[in-house]
């Protein structure tokens, strides 16, 4: 008997892949369980099944910088509770970062995708289901999207919860509106100029050498170190919470369109963002 979950959750992460760079992500998670029936009849209750896999990606997956541990890529040190990483980008440029261990999770994979990751997920996840539990299948997907999107990873460091750390991201929808008619056109430019993008702010960066941007800031969850190529950076210089982005965006493109009332729908992740008029 199979048990199936369609699109259980969502979860927002970052990645490292060596052509992109950091990639911002959002995947819906389902499930399906293959097992013998209890005693009531259940392969699993559906309660203890959504309870499980919901606690378990958002706490090993969700707002996670999601890092391929076999690939030549990468080098990795562990000290304490710290991670220190270097990314070799297949141009040569370089991203170093330096967090602590519960902003990232180390994928026994050589690069990171759906698959990969739905395994990596599923090894991790044998013990916990019941016994007559013989097998757990976890798939991912992106959403559909038939508009522009973009892939954004950004850090902040004032937020209470996990999106303090600075290497997490989101695939998100862009709308804009030029006097209440949708415009293709621009959310299309803008989706192309983020893509792959890192949203940092100039409060948090410290230093930048040779094309090379280092971001630092400390937060509830720690210390946060961030070194990445300036091309794959755009800087704002306010936070970069959803609210901020839709505002920038709305203002910026005033700017370029100063006859027209200016409307915009930042999206950040799935089904959830904000809205800025200008």
């Amino acid at each position: 008997m199979q048990l199936f979950v369609e699109q259980l959750t969502n979860v927002d992460f970052s990645y490292l892949d060596a052509k992109r760079g950091l990639v911002g992500e959002t995947w819906w998670a389902s499930a399906v369980l293959d097992g013998a029936l209890d005693e009531q009849g259940m392969v699993c209750d559906f309660g203890i099944v959504k309870k499980t896999l919901r606690n378990w990606l958002d706490d090993e997956l969700d707002h996670r910088l999601l890092v391929p541990v076999q690939s030549p890529a990468l080098t990795l040190k562990h000290s304490g509770d710290i991670i220190e990483l270097s990314w070799q980008y297949d141009n040569g440029d370089l991203l170093e970062m330096r967090a602590p261990r519960q902003a990232v999770a180390l994928v026994d994979a050589e690069h990171i995708d759906a698959n990969s990751v739905a395994h990596w997920c599923r090894e991790q996840l044998r013990s916990h289901f019941p016994v007559n539990v013989e097998q757990l299948t976890l798939s991912f997907v992106a959403e559909d999207i038939d508009d522009a999107f973009y892939h954004y990873s950004h850090g902040l460091k004032k937020h209470n919860g996990n999106c303090q750390r600075i290497a997490h991201g989101h695939r998100s929808r862009i709308q804009i509106w030029l006097d209440d008619e949708r415009s293709s056109t621009l959310e299309q430019q803008w989706a192309e100029r983020w893509a792959d993008i890192y949203l940092g702010s100039t409060e948090d960066l410290i230093s930048s050498d040779n094309n090379q941007l280092l971001f630092r800031y400390s937060a509830q969850q720690g210390e946060f170190e961030l070194s990445l190529p300036a091309s794959r950076n755009y800087m704002m210089n306010t936070d970069t919470t959803v609210e901020f982005i839709a505002r920038h965006l709305a203002d910026t493109i005033k700017q370029q369109h100063p006859d027209s009332q200016v409307r915009v729908r930042a999206f950040e992740g799935v089904n959830k963002g904000a809205i800025a008029e200008a």
